[in-house]
């Protein structure tokens, strides 16, 4: 995005007010509507490049995927997600040291379940910068500012959702890349903890795109970042546990049938089931039941809707500049 032509007097060769510095003599009151007078006060005239569009994408895309880590912001905004970072790393490494000292053949959970264990450390890294990534937008009213450029609604909210995807991403890949150097160190085949990592990185990539639009769409709903975290907090835990709750009552009762179904009402479950049908995963619904290969793709299908879907409520919440 360009500079702005300065208004300063500094700027100028003259101070912009004075009679002797305009090239234009003010007008008469009686000239004027309303008595007003016009001055020329000195703009100075830009010539240099507009960067336009593309350039503004990239930099709200930058800005937010550094904020989301706290960087560029001061030190305290780098505690919590340096922190919850380190606490999604530090399982593997002890997975992995573990693996070398025990020379195991196999690694103690494998690459595509390992964000599903975590998913609480996920979840919170999600409520805690999810709404700093739009809601303070929306309280202070910079929106129109953002739309005053050559910057559509489109770009922002695919920045954003780019960003806070792209976020996740790390948070989640980091580890594995964890498991797949131990798994090397350890001298694990290297075919098959190739193949692990690949199916891992797919699962972890449905999850950032699947977590990242509810979370920004629960965001953008108020400015208050409070009531952000507590709501994106709620979405992710509350259909969870009544599905967990659900699933053993229903186990409980001999329907195993509709255990694999029940996990297509939250979100974590969904990533489970598309990883345990697709992805090499083991699933965590009761007694390890897995569903099917036809239950695998509706799954798959209901998790992109949702992505979809989420971006869509986006464009629609944005629809108005001047929020």
């Amino acid at each position: 995005m360009s500079p702005e032509p300065t208004t300063s007097a500094s700027a100028t060769s003259a101070p912009a007010t004075s009679a002797s510095a305009t090239s234009a003599p003010a007008t008469s009151a009686s000239a004027a509507p309303g008595g007003a007078y016009i001055h020329n006060i000195g703009y100075r005239h830009y010539d240099g490049p507009r960067l336009g569009r593309a350039y503004a994408r990239r930099s709200l895309f930058s800005q937010s995927l550094r904020g989301a880590y706290g960087l560029g912001r001061s030190a305290k905004s780098k505690v919590l997600p340096m922190l919850l970072f380190a606490v999604m790393c530090l399982p593997a490494a002890i997975m992995v040291a573990v693996a070398v000292v025990t020379k195991s053949g196999s690694l103690p959970v494998s690459y595509s379940r390992y964000a599903v264990y975590l998913q609480a450390v996920i979840g919170l890294y999600l409520a805690s910068q999810a709404p700093q990534s739009v809601s303070r937008d929306l309280r202070f009213k910079s929106i129109p500012l953002y739309f005053s450029r050559p910057i559509e609604r489109s770009d922002y909210v695919a920045s954003k959702f780019a960003a806070m995807t792209g976020a996740l991403l790390i948070l989640t890949g980091a580890p594995l890349l964890v498991l797949y150097v131990g798994a090397l160190l350890a001298e694990l085949d290297f075919a098959d903890q190739t193949k692990g990592l690949a199916q891992g990185l797919v699962a972890v990539l449905l999850l950032s795109l699947l977590f990242a639009g509810i979370g920004l769409v629960v965001s953008a709903i108020t400015p208050r970042r409070g009531f952000g975290v507590a709501a994106v907090i709620a979405v992710l835990t509350i259909p969870y546990g009544a599905v967990t709750a659900v699933q053993g009552i229903s186990f409980a009762q001999g329907n195993e049938a509709a255990v694999g179904w029940l996990g297509l009402f939250s979100p974590i479950t969904l990533i489970d089931g598309v990883q345990s049908a697709f992805l090499g995963g083991t699933s965590s619904f009761p007694n390890g039941v897995e569903p099917s290969t036809g239950a695998g793709f509706v799954y798959l299908l209901v998790t992109l809707a949702v992505i979809a879907g989420c971006y869509a409520l986006l464009m629609r919440r944005y629809r108005k500049a001047g929020l």
